[in-house]
């Protein structure tokens, strides 16, 4: 099997591809290396094993046409991107041009070249917009979506919003529409928060490995300063590990019969659900420290709660996770360190 990663050194491109490695998969990565950790990232992938590394940039349609036509792989994880709100806000062409155009010159160079390629796309819960239309009530560290105990379901109404929104909702339709239009072998995976081992998380991306790397910060006293906050905390997503995260994508790719052409909601479920509070609670716990910071003003067209409903998923691709939110923040934590150290 031949596997193409777009994005390949990026958090969730480099933990597909250490398994690709392992497997001896045929693995091809594009990247154009622009992303906070992705040079490490790809120093680090070249230790685990042989791959094929194309320096390239997703909005360049005709380079990505030629690979395409040059690898003809059997499967493509689609995760090149500009991945923060806060960036797309800042500058919305250049998030259009990655997100949007850069999707539909893949789905157009496999069109062409490729037509048999499975290709899997990582989209957003950004999709749904804002959310406010929602009845939420509020206890003292979190926010509850009052008539949805078991999360959101893929039959919420499409409602984009902020530069980021729109872009990766366009994307997102796009992939789905070359398969009704074209036949193509497309899914759509709609995350919500994702965490683990080679994230160089930022402070707007990548929101639990930011606050675990302040909590290591405060327990070695590397910092005097209050870090910030945006909103009041109560702030709600179901979070997934980055081993769950790369089960669900190999896996699907045996189940793409059943799966194909459609778009998933993909989250740690209810019972990972997780508010900013209690994650400050839990690494409180763990490193016997304090949390203490400033608060902002809320982030635009942030949602007070996103908890994906993993029902379509588990019954159509057989998955649900596997790793409960507790142990997952202890390896992150692990990482963190060992991240520092090195």
């Amino acid at each position: 099997m031949k596997i193409l990663i777009t994005g390949g050194c990026g958090f969730l491109g480099t933990n597909l591809a250490q398994k690709a490695l392992r497997n001896s998969t045929e693995l091809c990565i594009i990247d154009n290396l622009s992303r906070l950790g992705s040079e490490e990232n790809y120093n680090w992938l070249q230790l685990q094993g042989g791959f094929d590394f194309y320096k390239e940039d997703i909005r360049h349609s005709e380079k990505i046409e030629s690979l395409i036509k040059l690898k003809q792989p059997d499967v493509i994880f689609h995760l090149a991107g500009q991945v923060a709100m806060t960036t797309s806000i800042i500058n919305p062409i250049n998030d259009f041009n990655i997100n949007t155009g850069g999707t539909l010159n893949l789905l157009e160079a496999v069109r062409k070249h490729s037509p048999e390629s499975i290709v899997f796309y990582s989209s957003t819960n950004k999709v749904y917009g804002d959310l406010e239309w929602l009845n939420y009530s509020e206890t003292k560290t979190r926010y509850i979506a009052v008539d949805y105990n078991n999360g959101f379901d893929e039959k919420i109404p499409l409602d984009f919003r902020s530069p980021y929104g729109c872009s990766k909702g366009a994307a997102d339709q796009y992939v789905l529409d070359y398969f009704r239009t074209y036949k193509l072998k497309t899914v759509v995976f709609r995350h919500s928060s994702m965490f683990g081992g080679r994230q160089f998380s930022s402070h707007d991306q990548g929101w639990i490995g930011w606050f675990c790397q302040k909590a290591v910060d405060i327990y070695h006293n590397k910092t005097l300063e209050k870090f910030t906050i945006s909103g009041n905390g109560k702030q709600v997503r179901d979070v997934l590990f980055a081993d769950d995260m790369v089960d669900l994508y190999y896996q699907s790719i045996d189940k793409i019969d059943k799966i194909v052409g459609n778009a998933f909601n993909i989250g740690g479920g209810v019972q990972n659900s997780l508010s900013l509070l209690e994650l400050f609670q839990i690494l409180e716990e763990k490193l016997s420290i304090k949390m203490e910071y400033t608060k902002l003003p809320c982030r635009s067209s942030d949602q007070k709660v996103f908890i994906a409903d993993l029902n379509k998923i588990s019954t159509m691709g057989e998955w649900v996770p596997k790793i409960n939110k507790e142990v997952a923040i202890s390896k992150m934590l692990e990482w963190v360190v060992s991240n520092n150290e090195a």
